[in-house]
């Protein structure tokens, strides 16, 4: 399979936006993360503005505001809430203990991860495909599961404001205890969608790739937050029937607990 050179143009942004994980290692997996999707989607358009189809224009769009959203969110949680790095700083290693050699390990790992979770869209715009049906599927799912991260956000922000000392159970934490976690997943199987009926065998192992790098990623986040309220809550009868009542990431799929799957690291 020839790699175009667009496809490196995708690749250049991808690394010199995560690079700010230099700064705070996590910051690859978050901040970095965040606008790396966006930048991406940027890219996008500038580089096939003149074979823009109304519905690959959308999903470019998408990825710029979902990746805007993201990374501006955890920046501002980054700086302002101190709360959160006492709740979790535990988890996460100090940035100046990790060798430089596991940093770039990280960071290419991240960034190749990154372009490959776009790139259904990519090769629909670079194989000139017109829009189908599942370009218009996946760019509903794509938004689906932005509206539902960002509103699963907004609902544990407000949970957490009027009672900090209480695991979130309403809203869509009644569906599914990660629900931001499970908008991404939405999101992302949007993305891979888009791809139907347009890319080539080689181009389905990239897709296929980093969308299995992301479902990875998010069963990851599932068990580490797991573990966290397992800590704080696990005395909690109320979180005990809570836990064992609603699956973990997945909605009527009557999987409660991962955390005894210690591979699912990150």
């Amino acid at each position: 399979m020839v790699v175009p050179a667009a496809f490196w143009l995708v690749v250049a942004v991808a690394f010199v936006i995560s690079a700010i994980g230099f700064k705070e290692y996590i910051w690859f997996f978050s901040i970095g993360y965040g606008f790396a999707i966006a930048g991406e989607g940027v890219l996008l358009m500038c580089l096939y503005r003149n074979g823009l189809t109304l519905g690959t224009a959308l999903c470019c769009v998408l990825f710029v505001v979902y990746g805007c959203r993201l990374g501006g969110y955890l920046a501002y949680r980054e700086a302002k809430l101190k709360s959160y790095h006492r709740h979790v700083g535990g988890e996460i290693k100090d940035s100046k203990t990790i060798p430089f050699f596991v940093k770039v390990s990280i960071w290419v790992a991240c960034a190749v991860l990154y372009v490959a979770m776009v790139a259904p869209v990519f090769y629909r715009m670079h194989n000139g495909s017109a829009d189908n049906l599942w370009t218009w599927v996946g760019a509903a799912l794509i938004l689906i599961g932005f509206v539902m991260e960002t509103e699963a956000d907004r609902e544990k922000k407000n949970a957490k404001a009027k009672d900090p000392h209480r695991f979130v159970d309403t809203g869509l934490y009644r569906m599914v205890r990660c629900p931001n976690y499970l908008g991404e997943l939405v999101l992302w199987t949007g993305v891979l969608v888009v791809g139907f009926g347009t890319l080539t065998a080689g181009q389905w192992v990239v897709a296929i790739l980093g969308y299995i790098g992301i479902v990875y990623v998010m069963f990851s986040g599932a068990r580490r937050l797991e573990l966290r309220q397992n800590r704080t809550y696990g005395s909690d009868p109320e979180y005990q029937i809570y836990s064992k009542k609603v699956p973990i990431l997945l909605p009527l799929i009557p999987l409660y607990s991962v955390v005894k799957y210690k591979w699912l690291v990150a």
